[in-house]
């Protein structure tokens, strides 16, 4: 690959704090990024293009699933230079870490994800979303994390990477775990105890979502830690 400058927007909240430990001068970032000593400039499916534009970036970093390819499409006919990654999986993480260094032309961090844990596997149901309630399937990124840690999801054989669920429906497959991330969306206790009522046999464990969902340089340590809190429950 061919090194650009260090001048960098990031649209992807994962990608931001892979740039941010790569030493990358992060012009700007998004809403969701969690970076507020940073410049925003809008949110992952709605970027202020102008503004992106007059920052003048090196390189605008973007991901298949949390940016619209009409953003990508529009920044790209405004002369700037697009990176785009598709992460649905472990090594798909270690692999945007490699891309982006080389891009940058720094020297990558290790990142060395743990090995896929042998022995018994657990099932679990992961809800992502409610109204209508939602998981994720086999040929995402938090299905891969899961599986490093001898989980495997109810939901892995849907159709779709993100499919609706009836709860009656996954309570009826017994899910041994419900893991209950912290994001994409806001589940409050009262949510929990619907889950509770619905899979009174499961055991529910309340996770980081961005350890399940964000990837790049947290990638190993985010499986250690999911694998910490899941172990013995």
């Amino acid at each position: 690959m061919t090194a650009v400058g260090r001048r960098v927007v990031s649209l992807v909240p994962s990608s931001t704090e892979t740039l941010l430990a790569l030493g990358t001068d992060v012009a700007a970032c998004t809403r969701f990024c969690e970076q507020p000593q940073l410049r925003h400039v809008g949110g992952t499916k709605n970027p202020d293009i102008d503004a992106i534009v007059e920052l003048r970036p090196d390189l605008v970093v973007m991901d298949r699933e949390e940016n619209r390819l009409e953003d990508h499409d529009e920044l790209l006919a405004r002369g700037l230079r697009v990176y785009a990654s598709c992460v649905r999986s472990v090594d798909d993480a270690v692999a945007v870490v490699g891309d982006l260094a080389a891009l940058l032309d720094v020297d990558p961090p290790p990142v060395v994800p743990p090995p896929t844990v042998d022995g018994t596997v657990r099932v679990a149901f992961v809800p992502i979303w409610r109204r209508p309630w939602m998981s994720i399937n086999e040929h995402t990124y938090g299905a891969s994390v899961l599986e490093r840690i001898g989980v495997e999801l109810v939901t892995a054989g849907s159709a779709d990477a993100y499919p609706t669920v009836e709860l009656s429906d996954v309570a009826a497959r017994e899910p041994e775990l419900v893991l209950v991330p912290s994001e994409p969306y806001e589940f409050r206790d009262a949510h929990v105890d619907e889950l509770r009522a619905a899979m009174p046999t499961a055991t529910i464990v309340r996770v980081d979502g961005r350890d399940l969902f964000w990837w790049g340089v947290r990638t190993p340590a985010a499986i250690r830690r999911l694998a910490r809190v899941t172990r013995g429950v």
